[in-house]
């Protein structure tokens, strides 16, 4: 059975209904992944943490909505105390190219200009940044929430050191980081609004024995990088 949602767009999300066989509820489902988290949260003050949250959410939703991605388009939200995992439906609507070259800047945009108008006294310790990953893959559900093994690949490249790093070296509020599935399907084929030099492969992670690789993109210097291009392609031979 299945159920047509009206959404924004030329044409609806069609949502699967739950089936009553069992086997069938127990297979995976396939899901786009993103998960983020907020940079030094846990060396926050609890009230500076609950503002954080609320912010976090708030944005990153309307970076979906600047896109034309819903509610409708992703499960609910699961929270992980210092950031938010969401997994988004492999529908129409909502291509994993999307997902880089309109939510990503925006969600940098927006993540920005809460900054700036953060007083420059409170700037150490009300600056919002985060690390984000974006992978795809199969997704398992149970009673307790979901899980598999995608998921891992995508907590591990998140909490990366190089990706951490990242963050710290950039004057930017986000680094982001792609799997290689995202890289080679995506990324490397340079849809509109995404730089494949932009991307760069500084993270490694291993999992069951086998090696993850991650490129690490930072909107602000991609922006600067761009800015920069322009600025040379106009002048004079």
């Amino acid at each position: 059975m299945q159920t047509s949602l009206p959404v924004t767009g030329s044409a609806p999300v069609v949502r699967t209904a739950h089936r009553s066989d069992p086997a069938v509820a127990l297979l995976p489902r396939h899901r786009a992944i993103v998960a983020i988290d907020i940079e030094h949260s846990t060396s926050c003050p609890d009230p500076v943490k609950a503002e954080f949250r609320r912010t976090l959410y708030d944005l990153f939703c309307q970076a979906l909505r600047s896109a034309g991605i819903s509610r409708y388009h992703h499960d609910r939200f699961s929270d992980r105390g210092d950031g938010l995992l969401a997994l988004i439906y492999p529908v129409d609507q909502v291509p994993k190219a999307l997902l880089l070259n309109r939510v990503i800047p925006a969600f940098a945009t927006l993540l920005a200009d809460y900054n700036a108008a953060v007083p420059a006294a409170d700037l150490p310790h009300r600056q919002l940044r985060v690390r984000a990953v974006l992978h795809a893959g199969e997704v398992n559900y149970d009673a307790n929430g979901c899980f598999g093994e995608a998921l891992d690949i995508a907590f591990r490249l998140l909490d990366a050191p190089a990706l951490k790093k990242a963050l710290q070296a950039t004057a930017g509020p986000l680094a982001l980081v792609v799997s290689e599935d995202i890289f080679r399907a995506i990324v490397r084929h340079g849809y509109d609004g995404i730089d494949q030099c932009a991307f760069r492969p500084l993270v490694r992670v291993r999992i069951a024995g086998k090696r993850h690789p991650g490129w690490i993109y930072l909107p602000r210097e991609a922006a600067t990088l761009n800015v920069t291009e322009m600025m040379r392609y106009r002048q004079p031979a």
